[in-house]
């Protein structure tokens, strides 16, 4: 597995037989300025919610790409209902798409749509191919059922937001990565006026025993 990082919480997740793109928002991001939406091939667009620093580019990237849009029900439907390719899902679900399995959990987070439309409740993902898997955590605070991931899967990656304000903060961020018991963490939800500093998150980490990684947009990554 490799991803490339699109800014804010944006993912483009490269399997050996598919491509997985998480939550874009990248056109109305100054600081992803440099990435053209119609360069990007995926298969599958999972959303955590519908907010839109999330959705953005869903339409355009979704269409582009023929690709099937993966949500909570209430989300994968409004999208449905526009003639995408879609596949509906709900909290504690699993469902095994041939080349890949996605496993449904929780956030605890608000989620509408830029139009005021109900989208269901945020979640997370939890993406696994053979023996690897990742944990995309969407926007979420810290929260107890974290520890269930962490009892029930081996995660070699995690992708945790971090910025504070409408997330968890570093802080928080550390003590998830012990709940879900990973300690190769990426960090996203950071744009705009949610920021960290970064040489002073790192050491936190490195201090907790965990290799934190801050990418930088348009980067290519191992898993």
């Amino acid at each position: 597995m490799k991803y490339t990082y699109y800014g804010h919480s944006t993912f483009l997740l490269e399997l050996e037989n598919a491509r997985i793109l998480f939550d874009p928002f990248i056109s109305p991001n100054e600081l992803a300025k440099g990435i053209d939406i119609n360069s990007i091939k995926c298969d599958y667009i999972l959303l955590s919610h519908g907010h839109g620093d999330h959705v953005a580019d869903v339409e355009v990237i979704a269409k582009n790409n023929n690709a099937t849009i993966v949500a909570i029900y209430e989300l994968a439907s409004y999208y449905g209902a526009k003639n995408y390719k879609h596949h509906p899902m709900n909290t504690g679900g699993r469902w095994d798409f041939g080349k890949f399995s996605v496993k449904v959990v929780n956030a605890v987070h608000s989620s509408v749509l830029p139009d005021g439309t109900y989208c269901g409740h945020p979640v997370g993902f939890i993406i696994t191919e053979g023996t690897k898997s990742v944990y995309y955590s969407g926007d979420t605070a810290l929260h107890m059922d974290m520890q269930l991931i962490g009892n029930y899967h081996k995660l070699d990656r995690a992708f945790l937001c971090m910025g504070d304000n409408f997330t968890m903060g570093v802080d928080d961020a550390i003590i998830a990565a012990d709940f879900i018991q990973c300690n190769k963490i990426t960090g996203m939800h950071l744009f705009s006026y949610i920021k960290i500093d970064h040489q002073k998150t790192i050491q936190k980490f490195d201090e907790s025993g965990k290799t934190l990684v801050l990418p930088e947009i348009g980067k290519t990554y191992e898993v």
